[in-house]
């Protein structure tokens, strides 16, 4: 897999991020106006975002799937064994009530797998980034590569592995403190029962399975839909850290460029061992 494209993923992230942020941060925007409306900041967020990382990625052999394009015909996707998923805007939720927990995902899938992830929060500048038998890493504090550009060596020096060292001595899982399904009740009550106390952390978008990728966190359960741009490149990253997305009750992970974008409920956690 050509190392450049995790460059041309990074790079299109952080542009992203930055149209984002210009939206985001304007004291004109108002965040009032119906979201769904053409001219609602969270849409004009979203086509700048997209518009952005399409600039980037067509540079790239691989064709692009994201939330923007979800009604292209399946007969046509199917034939795409390697594609980009995306979606520049993850976290609509956190980007109307402005607290900062949105990111823009980038994942290259090949063959059902991702193998390569990005995910950028622009409000906090955190990069996750991630390739296949590379290992998993953030960076902290950036806001664009510099001019004439880096080796993803050099981003990696700038970075730190993951997971990173976390020293607890208690079990915590990632989920809504406020909206429990009853179905994600009782698999916590499950997790109390055999790890005693369970703290509960939440957090937006798909900055879930990085806190579950980084150790902070030991599992994410996710019992509600999703759709595969809301997970390729947090699963990317989470598998690239020695963790991975099983579908719930299930051995096998999430596969990606179904015919049904939507995914099944899953939970992320520590690679099993069989």
């Amino acid at each position: 897999m050509e190392r450049q494209y995790i460059l041309d993923a990074i790079d299109a992230a952080l542009c992203a991020g930055k149209d984002i942020l210009s939206i985001y941060n304007d004291p004109t925007s108002d965040f009032q106006i119906e979201k769904k409306a053409d001219n609602s900041p969270l849409t004009i967020a979203d086509k700048k975002a997209h518009a952005a990382i399409a600039g980037y990625l067509q540079k790239t052999p691989y064709p692009l799937l994201s939330e923007e394009g979800k009604h292209l015909p399946y007969t046509e996707r199917c034939a795409w064994t390697t594609l980009w998923i995306v979606d520049p805007l993850d976290g609509t939720k956190e980007f109307i009530k402005r607290n900062g927990e949105f990111t823009v995902n980038i994942a290259l899938v090949q063959n059902a797998v991702p193998v390569m992830g990005v995910i950028y929060v622009p409000v906090k500048k955190e990069l996750y980034f991630a390739v296949e038998g590379t290992g998993a890493y953030k960076c902290s504090g950036i806001v664009g590569l510099e001019d004439g550009g880096v080796t993803l060596q050099q981003m990696i020096g700038k970075s730190e592995r993951m997971p990173l060292a976390d020293a607890r001595d208690h079990f915590i899982a990632v989920a809504s403190r406020s909206h429990l399904t009853p179905e994600t009740e009782t698999y916590i009550a499950d997790l109390k029962k055999k790890h005693g106390s369970v703290e509960l952390i939440s957090s937006g978008s798909s900055i879930k399975i990085c806190l579950v990728a980084e150790g902070k966190a030991d599992v994410y359960p996710r019992f509600a839909p999703t759709m595969e741009w809301d997970t390729a490149a947090g699963h990317a990253i989470a598998r690239a850290a020695g963790m991975e997305v099983y579908q719930a009750g299930k051995e096998e992970p999430l596969r990606y460029n179904k015919e049904d974008l939507l995914n099944p409920w899953f939970i992320v956690e520590a690679k099993r061992e069989h």
